[in-house]
């Protein structure tokens, strides 16, 4: 049978090979119309069964009416419905060989019903009118490698929310969440405002429960309906990208969820699966199945294509690197064809999605959540590499929050965590992350890992983010950070945006305002972010006074930047340091200002010049004024 209901032979062959890259142009429900009727077209993959139906509201529920084509025995079961239309609720009943019947949703659904429901439902995704053509042609023409990246991390779901009454306070009732339409409005003008470049969003693909966060995914095509419609996302990307801000969209192909109308077990074995993952309690996909690759692939690829997004960032690499990956020291190790514990399959997967993303959409990106030291993740594959554009740099964050937490007495002896992370900063392209990981589970919000009196927490605070936003690398902070939040991220209530009435929270606020957008305007902080080209050490050897001073450098000369930063509590005056070039300095950004908070007695006001006296290894040196427990930004006048 060379075409069945519109659906290729082609198209079947590449899908059951592991070579589809569009599974969604003929899986799932279609609206369309056949010999002058219009209906809905449904298709999936479901192989080695007995039989495929399809039940839904169009037909009360009923278990044999609509009855599914096997396509040339290919596992591709098709049909063609009348008497469904857009917005039917609709499951597959899969026949396994022994009778069983199992009703499921469909992998390939482009929407779902509201949660706590658990059918797929027929919507549009194909005719939505995009106003982005200027941003898709820019971003193909610009190497983001050379552009401020400053992340803000976002769960859609308890960024803010409306007053409504619940029964249970975790317990999000549906009225409660603000939709994709609502969060275009009011997201991205603050985004803007304060002075972030990207938005990354926690998952929006379909999943059951709240508490999972997006992680535990069943519907891998579904935006989730908890915030609207497929058109309403589409909106919010398109608004987006009108006011310049690029999207990460989180993605989870390492494992999916158990819930019965999911993938697990789809054709009443396995099928997505490959086993079980035991500290997750999920399913890990069967990397080496040729339908499972068409089938992430595919998604990827989707994202992209229909919903325009700028990267995509791929959570829990690690666990699909590593064969043996959330296994218990006693327990019996697997090891791959060549002896090592890589899983090939994974490996070779991951390698194929990021070349695709490179070749078919040129200027977007992908960006690893990779916890070891797997090597070469941000090489192209033909140097071995994995071929991701971007790594969390996750030593640099455990190192530099394990500092920041550590009482002022004893932070002389453990200076090497600040420096540490230069050692191997160009190994791979890194982004410095601070993410919604770092402020739940007991772990304490940033502010609360700070030691000290109430003063010395927001110094702190702020010293934590001027540290990482003039460090080699792009930057991730979550929601709720700018603003000083002491309560660890709760994703059932909103960030307590409250507490901007109180001064200390406001300067906070204000103080990441100006930081972001010092940043951005800035190119010595961005443009040569990924070699040494683009930093130079002055002074990394100062554990004993807590202070480090770097360079940070652009493509132009004029645009370099001596930064010095302070991790303790005593302020020092006349304190000297090497530059590498003569001329006056001057002090563009101090931490320690009245209005961010800062006690305002620790500045530089005038221009200082540089005297013709060694120091740091430098040919010439100034004396400045350090705040406590502050950093300063210096540029060369003229």
């Amino acid at each position: 049978m060379d075409n069945y209901l519109g659906i290729s032979k082609e198209q079947i062959y590449l899908y059951n090979t592991g070579k589809d890259h569009n599974c969604f142009r003929f899986l799932g429900a279609h609206l369309c119309e056949f010999d002058g009727a219009k209906g809905v077209r449904f298709a999936v993959w479901a192989p080695d069964v007995k039989s495929v139906r399809v039940t839904g509201d169009f037909c009360s529920w009923a278990q044999d009416v609509h009855f599914m084509e096997n396509i040339g025995g290919t596992g591709i079961w098709a049909c063609f419905l009348t008497d469904a239309s857009e917005g039917s609720l609709y499951k597959y009943i899969i026949e396994t060989d022994d009778g069983q019947l199992h009703y499921k949703a469909d992998p390939v659904a482009f929407t779902a019903e509201v949660r706590p429901g658990n059918a797929s439902r027929v919507g549009r995704i194909f005719d939505y009118e995009w106003h982005d053509s200027d941003w898709i042609k820019k971003r193909e023409k610009t190497d983001h490698f050379e552009k401020p990246m400053n992340i803000y991390e976002v769960h859609a779901g308890s960024w803010k929310q409306h007053a409504a009454e619940r029964s249970d306070p975790m317990d999000v009732p549906a009225e409660a969440f603000y939709n994709y339409r609502e969060l275009a409005s009011e997201l991205i003008p603050y985004v803007k405002e304060m002075g972030y470049s990207h938005i990354e969003l926690m998952p929006v693909m379909e999943h059951p429960f709240d508490g999972s966060w997006g992680y535990q995914i069943t519907g891998y095509f579904a935006p989730t309906s908890r915030y609207g419609t497929p058109y309403d996302f589409m909106c919010f990307m398109d608004e987006c990208h009108k006011n310049g801000i690029s999207v990460i969209l989180d993605w989870v192909p390492g494992h999916f969820c158990m819930d019965e109308h999911g993938l697990g077990r789809f054709n009443g074995k396995k099928l997505y699966e490959e086993k079980e993952h035991k500290h997750w309690g999920t399913y890990t996909f069967d990397f080496a199945r040729d339908g499972v690759r068409s089938f992430l692939i595919s998604n990827a690829v989707y994202w992209l294509e229909m919903y325009h997004a700028d990267g995509i960032r791929v959570d829990g690499v690690s666990s699909m690197l590593y064969l043996n990956y959330g296994i218990d020291d006693d327990s019996p190790k697997r090891k791959n064809r060549e002896g090592g514990d890589g899983d090939l399959e994974a490996i070779s997967l991951l390698r194929e999605i990021n070349t695709l993303v490179g070749e078919m959409f040129p200027g977007a990106f992908t960006v690893a959540e990779e916890s070891s030291a797997w090597p070469l993740v941000t090489r192209p594959p033909k140097e071995g590499g994995l071929g991701f554009h971007y790594k969390w740099d996750m030593g640099w964050m455990n190192d530099t929050l394990r500092y920041m937490q550590t009482d002022f007495p004893f932070r002389p002896g453990n200076h090497s965590l600040l420096t540490f992370s230069m050692m191997y900063a160009f190994s791979e392209n890194f982004i410095l992350p601070l993410s919604h990981d770092e402020v739940v589970n007991g772990k304490c919000s940033l502010i609360v890992r700070q030691p000290g009196d109430y003063w010395r927490q927001f110094a702190g605070l702020r010293l934590l983010a001027m540290y990482q936003m003039t460090h080699s690398g792009g930057k991730l902070n979550f929601m709720g950070d700018e603003i000083g939040q002491f309560i660890e991220w709760r994703y059932y209530e909103p960030i307590e945006w409250f507490l901007l009435d109180y001064p200390n929270h406001a300067a906070h606020k204000q103080f990441i305002k100006e930081l972001n957008n010092t940043y951005m305007n800035e190119p010595a902080l961005w443009e040569k972010d990924f070699s040494w080209e683009g930093f130079r050490w002055i002074d990394a050897d100062n554990n004993e006074q807590c202070i480090l001073v770097y360079e940070r450098h652009g493509k132009k000369k004029k645009d370099a930047l001596v930064i010095v930063i302070n991790f303790d509590t005593d302020s020092h005056f006349e304190h000297r340091i090497g530059v590498s070039e003569p001329g006056r300095y001057v002090e563009i950004f101090n931490s320690d200002e009245e209005r961010f908070g800062g006690s305002g007695a620790h500045y530089n006001p005038e221009p200082v010049k540089a005297e013709k006296k060694p120091y740091h290894g430098q040919d010439h040196s100034i004396k400045i004024t350090i705040p406590p427990l502050g950093g300063i930004i210096f540029r060369k006048k003229g």
